[in-house]
């Protein structure tokens, strides 16, 4: 059942196997290369533009905001595999339930992630010691931030299951579209606008919302057996507990070295 392959998806079962792993995980480097540039270019633009506690007050986020994300970016590893066990077993349905279960489970993690970011981040700011100059403009940052986290959760798990499939080429491509529409709206924010530290954030999560939608319509359009059906929009019990089995302890894996990082800042 190889149901991305013909719309960018590999079929690493066949062929040479090592040009199919270099051809399925380049992609998946150069995708979280990109993910990480993001903050680095609106600490840039308002490093450049805007003044030096705007920059402060950007680059002053990041380790915190990698901690909450990471947290439950790991549950899009535990989507991904579950998807991919579907897959595998031909069982087209329990693919249709897992990804259904996957999206609802992406945008209940987002919303958590921005009520806990939108309404502590000056908190989580005071306990990690920020001075007090930059602390108004860091949680400017982090709640716009954290404000379109649903999106972001969007774009990682469907990203995720497009990459269980074999496609790991179209979400490289959208989050190239959303890397140039961020520096756009950098400038314009920044140069045009004169909105610092608002404006880079609002740069990042406009775009990120764009990378959302591209992934969200990428999977209503896959084949009809597998697609994304919101009418059928529901989360599984089964589905849901494979997911957590699996993204639970990678989440927590990959938020270790974030929060060794915020200690040490």
């Amino acid at each position: 059942m190889s149901v991305g392959r013909g719309r960018g998806g590999i079929e690493i079962c066949t062929g040479p196997l090592l040009v199919n792993i270099f051809r399925f995980a380049v992609p998946i480097i150069l995708s979280g290369l990109l993910q990480t540039l993001f903050n680095t270019v609106d600490a840039a633009v308002v490093g450049r533009f805007g003044s030096a506690t705007a920059l402060a007050s950007v680059g002053s986020t990041a380790s915190l905001t990698h901690l909450l994300v990471n947290v439950f970016l790991g549950m899009s590893v535990g989507a991904g595999v579950a998807v991919a066990q579907a897959i595998g077993a031909g069982d087209r349905e329990h693919v249709r339930r897992t990804i259904s279960t996957s999206v609802a489970l992406s945008l209940l993690c987002g919303v958590l992630v921005a009520v806990i970011g939108v309404l502590f981040s000056r908190t989580f700011l005071r306990l990690m010691g920020s001075p007090e100059e930059i602390l108004d403009g860091a949680a400017t940052y982090m709640r716009i931030y954290f404000a379109g986290m649903p999106a972001i959760m969007i774009f990682n798990f469907g990203s995720s299951i497009l990459r269980s499939m074999g496609d790991t080429r179209r979400p490289l491509y959208f989050l190239l579209c959303a890397g140039a529409v961020n520096v756009a709206l950098n400038l314009v924010f920044v140069i045009s606008l004169h909105m610092d530290v608002a404006g880079v954030a609002l740069a990042t999560v406009l775009s990120q919302c764009g990378a959302a939608v591209m992934v969200f319509l990428c999977l209503t359009h896959l084949p009809h057996d597998v697609r994304l059906e919101p009418g059928r929009f529901r989360m599984d019990a089964k589905c849901l507990w494979k997911i957590l089995r699996i993204g639970v302890p990678a989440g927590l894996q990959s938020c270790l070295f974030s929060f060794s990082n915020v200690i040490i800042q």
